[in-house]
């Protein structure tokens, strides 16, 4: 399995014309996988190599908007370049609680409907991830709001014993989010490949003594 990552904006709260804001893309075989996704993540999507068709995933790091303002724009640009497949599997997007609420409106307000699925997966955060006054409580946003046909998704809870989020694992790899303190609750993202067991000739060996 090969991997590699492409920077597509290393700009904070400030991006300029020749640094765009918060993201990244991890390619791994067919699929892209995107961190974070700030404004203009779409446009640079663009300039580079990559097919944004073939992003699979999305991972948020937090709800600053230089991280995440980005993603309804970037959603309605793969609408645009998709044909309506009932069998495609949804687009995955992970990030910290308020994010299913946050697209979900967006989407409604701007009367946009994707011609894909996608479902997301919210990260409940702990207290203790960010200041005590910048800490908001999001487990009850749209509650009693959100249409039955919004996006599917998984709230996804601390494991005590591993202190981390598990997210995704397959046969190759395992990624996990994990806490980070910030000014807001924040997550970093680790993907462990997993071992890959050599091949040896037994019989060659017992030849060769």
């Amino acid at each position: 399995m090969s991997m590699d990552v492409t920077f597509l904006g290393t700009g904070s709260a400030y991006p300029s014309a020749a640094r765009g804001a918060a993201a990244l893309v991890l390619r791994r075989g067919g699929e892209c996988w995107l961190f974070d996704c700030g404004e203009g993540t779409q446009t640079q999507l663009m300039k580079s190599h990559l097919r944004a068709g073939r992003i699979t995933k999305i991972f948020i790091t937090h709800l600053h908007g230089d991280h995440f303002f980005g993603l309804p724009g970037l959603l309605c640009t793969l609408s645009l370049q998709s044909t309506p497949d009932p069998k495609k599997p949804p687009v995955d997007i992970y990030g910290p609680l308020g994010l299913r609420s946050f697209i979900w409106r967006s989407l409604e307000l701007s009367h946009s409907q994707l011609l894909f699925p996608y479902a997301v997966h919210e990260l409940v955060p702990t207290r203790d991830q960010c200041p005590a006054e910048e800490f908001k409580d999001f487990s009850r946003l749209d509650r009693d709001e959100v249409a039955p046909q919004g996006p599917r998704g998984r709230v996804l809870h601390l494991d005590p014993a591993e202190d981390s989020y598990l997210l995704v694992e397959d046969e190759q790899v395992v990624l996990r989010a994990f806490r980070l303190f910030h000014r807001v609750p924040s997550f970093g993202f680790v993907l462990e490949e997993k071992p890959r067991p050599g091949k040896l000739n037994v019989q060659k060996l017992k030849d060769l003594g």
